[in-house]
């Protein structure tokens, strides 16, 4: 039990970033982390030795993950808005940073919008960096599945963002 907890504790970093990919908001980041840590040593009976610990505790955060917002039933609620006052560079390119936060944030509520299955996996490999194969061991599908919920997604986002650039020339 001790090895395992040390196996946990090393993947504390990459559970955190996941966590944070996942919801966005810094309290319900920490929360979903500490529920996954619990879950994880609750059930570490359920854990086989010789798999990979890392891909187990990212389905134990996931299942989490569905609980929670099928419990709230409101998913918007937990995107961290940006700061009305945060600008990026410099004062030069002002109109530019002013910009490109309208875009991002016309994009976080496009990724928001999208069906679940696809929303999760544009998260977990566009935004989170996972390859493929993790982000479907993560979400127990098929790699197949995984990358035909990606590329709809995809163009769904792509869709979108065109469509509102088209409507605002």
């Amino acid at each position: 039990m001790s090895d395992l907890r040390s196996e946990i504790v090393s993947l504390l970093p990459r559970l955190r970033r996941l966590a944070w990919i996942i919801v966005r908001n810094q309290q319900d980041c920490e929360d979903l982390l500490q529920r996954t840590i619990e879950r994880a040593l609750e059930r570490s009976s359920g854990w086989q030795p010789g798999t990979r610990l890392d891909l187990w505790i990212f389905r134990i955060m996931k299942n989490l993950w569905i609980d929670e917002t099928r419990s709230r039933n409101r998913w918007r609620r937990l995107v961290e808005p940006l700061d009305a006052g945060h600008t990026s560079g410099d004062h030069g390119f002002a109109a530019q940073a002013v910009l490109d936060e309208v875009d991002l944030r016309r994009m976080r509520d496009f990724v928001e919008d999208l069906p679940d299955t696809q929303r999760m996996a544009v998260k977990l490999v566009l935004l989170g960096g996972h390859s493929y194969a993790e982000a479907a061991a993560i979400l127990e599908v098929p790699e197949g599945t995984l990358t035909s919920r990606l590329a709809r997604g995809r163009t769904a986002l792509l869709e979108r963002f065109r469509s509102v650039g088209e409507t605002q020339h």
